[in-house]
């Protein structure tokens, strides 16, 4: 667990970044920090690791005082990532992901042996691991950072906002690899954010900070979207934070109505023949876009489609099913089991009628420590 008891941040022309910040970062879970410029999101993330040193107040790490820590030490056991991924330029990534290690003093082959394990984990093939940082992509370098902070096997992670110096599709592909990664290891982490969805949709716990870093709300992500704890934390999350709640409430009882189909490679009078403004497109019984009939003047193939955004699992959560139904071109929301087959399409409508059933507020409370 990493605890902070009172901790304040001052600077000497006045400026207090961080006023008296206590809270709780429970173990083997993620603690998202969030707020506006100015609220010391960072200053509070780097006093952990001791890149700044606290004026008053004490941070723990497993009851650890980090003041009395040797500094070297303390950065060794914890994982850092940052914006930019900050590789070293000069070093291929198998050299870069072994980088602490190395300094612990691990033989050359157990490091390297150990990168690759990490490289593969993390979503990059080896054929990457004897190129330098410049020729990766943006993307392909937040991998290689975070998998040079897990290279020791740290307890804790710290991250700065990792996923912000990428597009938004790349952005979304590293965030659920994170928490996919995060559901196999279960380390404490500690991730600075300004976007309020990265947040809700990683933290398992969500600090709210006002500027001067003074905390304004902690709790479980559905929890805060239901119930802000004042007009500021209100408006920080967002007007359309009843919409990013749904996320959190489980999907009511729906019935799929039947949908017609056509199979990708559908000739254009096959497609036709469904009396529909669009036609959805399955394969071997998944489905992989909508078609517009008219538009159509050969065989259906793949780069023809509308796919963004329109398939939801039956039982996911309400976000997604009403998601899918207003992002399709046919206003019909695609629903599919867990294998990914098509069930059937429901409409938006369908969805908001039944939305009176479903529970309004989280029920889960943020994480209690886990004793390791």
């Amino acid at each position: 667990m990493i605890r902070f008891e009172g901790v304040t941040k001052e600077y000497a022309d006045g400026t207090t970044a961080v006023g008296g910040l206590s809270l709780n970062a429970p173990t083997g879970a993620i603690t998202v920090l969030v707020g506006p410029s100015g609220c010391g999101k960072t200053t509070s993330l780097r006093m952990v690791n001791r890149m700044i040193e606290p004026t008053a107040g004490r941070i723990t790490i497993d009851g650890e005082d980090t003041a009395t820590m040797d500094p070297a030490r303390l950065r060794r056991g914890i994982g850092y990532v940052i914006q930019h991924a900050g590789l070293f330029p000069h070093r291929t990534v198998v050299d870069n992901v072994a980088t602490v290690p190395r300094l612990l003093g691990w033989d050359r082959r157990k490091a390297r042996d150990r990168s690759m394990e990490l490289l593969e984990r993390v979503g990059l093939p080896a054929e990457l691991a004897r190129r330098y940082p410049h020729q990766l992509s943006g993307g392909q370098q937040q991998r290689v950072g975070v998998a040079r902070a897990l290279a020791a096997d740290p307890p804790v992670m710290l991250m700065d906002e990792p996923f912000s110096a990428v597009d938004p599709v790349v952005r979304e592909q590293l965030q659920d690899e994170f928490l996919r990664l995060q559901a196999e290891l279960g380390k404490t982490i500690l991730f600075v954010t300004h976007d309020i969805d990265e947040a809700v949709k990683l933290g398992d716990q969500v600090a709210v900070l006002r500027v001067g870093g003074r905390l304004a709300q902690l709790d479980a992500p559905g929890r805060l979207l239901a119930d802000p704890a004042d007009d500021f934390v209100a408006e920080f999350v967002g007007r359309d934070r009843g919409y990013r709640g749904l996320a959190f409430r489980p999907a009511p009882p729906l019935e799929p109505r039947e949908e017609p189909t056509v199979p990708l490679g559908a000739a254009p009078e096959e497609v036709r023949r469904v009396t529909a403004d669009w036609v959805l497109v399955v394969d071997a019984g998944r489905p992989v876009g909508w078609v517009e009939p008219r538009a159509i003047d050969a065989p259906v193939t793949t780069d023809r489609l509308h796919r963004g955004g329109t398939v939801a699992r039956l039982d996911g959560s309400l976000r997604a099913i009403l998601d899918a139904a207003l992002s399709s071109p046919s206003g019909r929301g695609v629903l599919v089991d867990d294998d990914g087959l098509l069930l059937g399409t429901v409409t938006a409508s369908a969805v908001v009628a039944a939305l009176d059933g479903v529970p309004r507020t989280d029920p889960v409370e943020p994480p209690e420590p886990v004793e390791r």
